[in-house]
């Protein structure tokens, strides 16, 4: 089943959510939208599934322009936040819900809620209530419920956020692994970067509802297309120094740094990865400054360095240990450092 979706835009009166979004997902992938809230992330997965209608543009699914077409009619199954679950219906009532509405006769449908359920390990749990469950249990029930449907696309609308962090990282590898069994094409909407590079085939990111990049998780972290996209996707984030180019050097403050590309520009960024930084002795490296703290993580140690009224974060092996305020020296690997035009956009050689 594949998606596309050419020119699509939406508007709430004089709100502009959607903005010429081009985004093409093809079959079986699992592809994730990427945003801060408000980015229009949810209002395109909602135009997918016809809950809301276009401003301009066309979606296609399978090649089926369904711009106009019911959501009923689109033989899609969403997945929600809250779960969507009816209380006063066990889970096995629950996930055959929308069986009973097809009128499946009832040996057919205990077969197929026995199936699914079986998949998503709630085998043993199909006489209780909702008010019984875990939030990874009803989280369950509801994607068995989307499973029984035998959909040509699923559609997931943050399903994850409302987890604690230890059970949200469990269920994202049992969806990973879902996704992959049944070969149905997904589209998950997510706020969460590592929901976003763990799942993802590909993500397309999204701000102030222009797609901004569509790429692998590898290839947006590794070959971020603007400043946005850079400062958006890492934990620790990228470093980021304000500074102008001349003559194939980056300055900044009484720093001169050599980098690749010899074009003079005004206003510039310098961004480099906290991994791709070594701290060394003062006067050895690319920059000094002055340790400002450091924290251990277990394996590796993060040591915030101050370069006037910026901070710096460097990735340290777990033995790391200096005094605070003391002045060390920082370098930057050649290799790992991108540069950004005054308008965000990267500068490439």
């Amino acid at each position: 089943m594949t998606v596309l979706l050419d020119q699509v835009t939406k508007s709430f009166g004089d709100v502009e959510v959607l903005k010429a979004l081009d985004i093409a997902v093809e079959n079986g992938e699992f592809m994730v939208l990427l945003g801060a809230s408000g980015s229009g992330k949810s209002t395109a997965l909602r135009l997918i599934a016809g809950l809301e209608s276009t401003t301009s543009g066309t979606i296609s699914i399978d090649g089926r322009d369904v711009t106009q077409v019911l959501p009923k009619n689109r033989n899609v199954a969403m997945v929600f936040q809250s779960y969507a679950l009816y209380p006063h219906k066990t889970v096995a009532e629950n996930i055959g819900y929308p069986l009973r509405v097809r009128k499946t006769p009832k040996d057919e449908m205990t077969r197929q809620v026995m199936d699914v359920a079986t998949q998503v390990q709630l085998e043993n749990l199909l006489d209780r209530y909702p008010r019984q469950l875990s939030g990874g249990q009803r989280q369950r029930v509801a994607l068995a419920r989307a499973m029984v449907r035998r959909p040509a696309l699923f559609l997931m609308d943050e399903p994850l956020s409302n987890l604690d962090a230890k059970l949200r990282g469990h269920m994202r590898t049992e969806l990973k692994r879902m996704q992959h069994r049944l070969g149905i094409t997904t589209i998950y909407v997510t706020h969460d970067q590592v929901e976003a590079m763990t799942l993802a085939d590909r993500v397309a990111i999204l701000e102030n509802g222009i797609l901004q990049q569509l790429a692998t998780p590898k290839a947006i972290y590794d070959d971020p297309a603007n400043l946005f996209v850079a400062r958006f996707i890492g934990s620790p984030p990228m470093n980021m120094l304000e500074g102008r180019l001349e003559r194939g050097q980056f300055l900044h403050r009484d720093d001169r740094i050599a980098v690749s590309i010899d074009t003079d520009s005004s206003a510039a960024t310098l961004g480099v990865r906290p991994e791709d930084c070594t701290l060394v002795p003062p006067g050895t490296g690319t920059v000094d400054g002055t340790l400002y703290a450091i924290e251990l993580l277990g394996d590796h140690v993060l040591v915030t360095v101050a370069i006037g009224e910026e901070m710096l974060t460097v990735k340290a092996g777990k033995d790391y240990d200096a005094a605070l305020d003391s002045t060390v020296g920082i370098r930057f690997e050649a290799t790992g450092i991108y540069l950004f035009d005054g308008e965000g956009q990267r500068l490439r050689q």
